[in-house]
């Protein structure tokens, strides 16, 4: 019998929408490590866990497995379709076809309708799977406001449509959004970014924040399994540092523990994965027990190591200097 968090205990979060959601899903993205088999056999375990948000994306390859696994909890009456908060997202090739998209996910996952749909990156710069991270795309350009803007607009008939109930973006920075929001319809509810106690994004997470934009962290243990592509010498271990591991010691946890306490009691909805039960349910248990003290909340915010694990070099264009342009860091669209 696996063990069983009961849903109803863990926290939820508040959308704009008035929405309430839970405060901790599972991410889907294998980090080209794990078979789609393994992928959808983790989901399928931690439904019966007690996860009720999962985030999915159409570029991870596992969407058609996965909605296998949403089928067979239906079926059998582990869950309801409204018990569970489904996301997904449109992937670069997409970007003029987001219905096309959209309901390819949506029948791949066998859900009916996407609680969240995100426009997973903020350009069409397209990129092979598994693709060597010197590759480079000679169609890719720099981000244009007008073309986001017209995939956005796809995404808000979708709303219009009953197709998806929520709209996110992801891969965002602060000049970006300042051009986009202001001629947006229907405000987006969600922001899915990289988020982990060396590299906490302060001035966007505030920015999300003060525009009711919820933000939604992956990566949040610091990905020590993600690609070696996006693996750098500089790259810090944030579940290595001293301070996460003295704090999981006072409370007889894993780092990975504290780091998704830490996200939840920031405001964050981290989207931790794993293919073991007992992560999930270690995960789950994060939610509802032992919270973090202010002075170790405090000890955390110490750690930005501004350590960007997922650099992007592959969406660069032509005449980009590296993957720094990708990001607005000196509070500019860099074109």
């Amino acid at each position: 019998m696996k063990e069983f968090v009961n849903p109803a205990l863990v926290p939820k979060v508040k959308l704009y929408t008035g929405e309430e959601i839970p405060c901790v899903g599972m991410g889907t993205f294998g980090s080209d490590r794990f078979t789609p088999d393994e992928v959808s056999a983790a989901v399928g375990g931690a439904i019966r866990c007690g996860y009720r948000m999962f985030d999915c994306a159409a570029c991870y390859g596992n969407e058609d497995q996965i909605g296998e696994v949403f089928h067979q909890a239906f079926e059998e009456g582990v869950v309801e379709r409204k018990d569970l908060f489904i996301m997904t997202k449109v992937w670069n090739d997409m970007h003029d076809r987001v219905e096309e998209s959209c309901r390819k996910s949506i029948a791949d996952l066998q859900c009916e309708y996407m609680d969240m749909f995100f426009i997973h990156w903020p350009f069409p710069n397209y990129h092979a799977p598994h693709c060597d991270v010197d590759s480079r795309n000679p169609d890719s350009r720099p981000f244009s406001p007008e073309e986001f803007l017209k995939t956005y607009r796809q995404c808000e008939e979708l709303v219009k449509k009953g197709l998806i109930r929520n709209i996110g973006i992801s891969n965002m920075t602060i000049p970006k959004l300042e051009a986009v929001l202001p001629h947006m319809n229907i405000m987006p509810a969600a922001c899915e970014m990289e988020l982990h106690p060396c590299f906490q994004q302060q001035k966007l997470f505030d920015y999300l924040v003060a525009h009711n934009i919820q933000p939604i962290g992956f990566m949040p243990l610091g990905s020590p399994q993600r690609p070696e592509r996006d693996m750098c010498p500089e790259d810090v271990a944030d579940l290595q540092t001293p301070e996460m591991k003295e704090i999981a010691a006072a409370h007889g946890v894993h780092p990975a523990v504290i780091a998704l306490k830490w996200a939840r009691q920031r405001g964050q909805i981290p989207i931790p994965f794993s293919i073991h039960e007992m992560e999930y349910v270690s995960n789950l248990k994060a939610m509802t027990e032992d919270p973090l003290t202010e002075e170790e909340m405090s000890r955390i915010a110490t750690l930005e190591r501004n350590n960007r694990l997922v650099k992007g070099q592959v969406f660069l264009w032509e005449g980009a200097n590296d993957w720094h342009d990708l990001w607005d860091e000196d509070g500019f669209i860099v074109k």
